[in-house]
């Protein structure tokens, strides 16, 4: 009887690795996943953002001034100009940043339930700011082909790059500017990351903490909500670094 059962439990034991490791691997693929999707719609609407910061000029035009000046130079497929270095991006920075916050916001509520408390705002926002910092600089590489590649589009003909996909853009900025290149603009873009995952990440987790326990609302609604809260919060807070980032890539 007890060959029997060890007998089973080693023939149990790959699922349950394999279903332990899905777990861990969960919030990290959901994040990539959901990078991309959103990736592919806001991606005309950064290039547009892009382009307004990057000019000197003094002039304020507006962003669909800016998007008909960008097609009227090109096409409309130069509104999803570096839409592969976005890709990659949300792959790496994407997948980094979810699985990372959702990992430290485990630990920490673990760490609450055995000081018999809730999980604290303070809390949420150390796992925001970890995870935003870790996988930024991971990133930056990308981050960097990615202007590269949507500042280009919103170039005269003559002055572009042309890069083929984000991986030529890698491989022409190190070889132009070697590997400091590739992590031109690290400080704020880091920066930016951390107060972005701190409004982004923290706040939604918050919000929907704080409705679930004060309100009776379904859980698409809630959803809904926090997603709103959090989303402006993310964008006051990191707009200043983001528009250093910009000039400084």
């Amino acid at each position: 009887m007890v060959k029997l059962n060890n007998a089973q439990d080693s023939l149990w034991a790959p699922w349950q690795h394999a279903r332990s490791l899905m777990i861990t691997l969960r919030p990290f693929l959901i994040g990539g996943a959901s990078g991309l999707v959103a990736t592919t719609v806001i991606h005309p609407i950064d290039v547009v953002k892009l382009s307004g910061q990057a000019s000197k000029s003094g002039n304020r035009s507006s962003p669909f001034t800016v998007a008909r000046e960008i097609v009227a130079k090109g096409s409309f497929l130069d509104l999803y100009q570096g839409i592969s270095a976005g890709y990659l991006r949300q792959i790496v920075y994407g997948t980094a940043r979810m699985g990372l916050f959702y990992t430290f916001e485990d630990k920490l509520k673990k760490r609450a339930q055995l000081q018999r408390r809730e999980i604290s705002f303070i809390d949420r926002g150390i796992a925001g700011l970890l995870a935003g910092g870790l996988g930024s600089f991971i990133g930056t590489p990308t981050e960097v082909a990615l202007i590269r590649m949507q500042s280009d589009g919103a170039k005269p003909l003559s002055e572009r790059a042309n890069y083929r996909s984000v991986i030529d853009a890698l491989k022409t900025i190190a070889r132009k500017e070697g590997l400091r290149g590739l992590w031109s603009g690290a400080t704020p873009t880091v920066v930016r990351a951390c107060s972005t995952n701190f409004g982004q990440l923290a706040s939604f987790s918050e919000a929907k903490h704080q409705l679930s326990k004060h309100t009776n609302m379904p859980e698409f609604s809630k959803s809904i909500v926090a997603s709103a809260i959090s989303g402006t919060v993310a964008a006051t807070l990191s707009l200043p670094f983001d528009f250093v980032k910009t000039r400084m890539q």
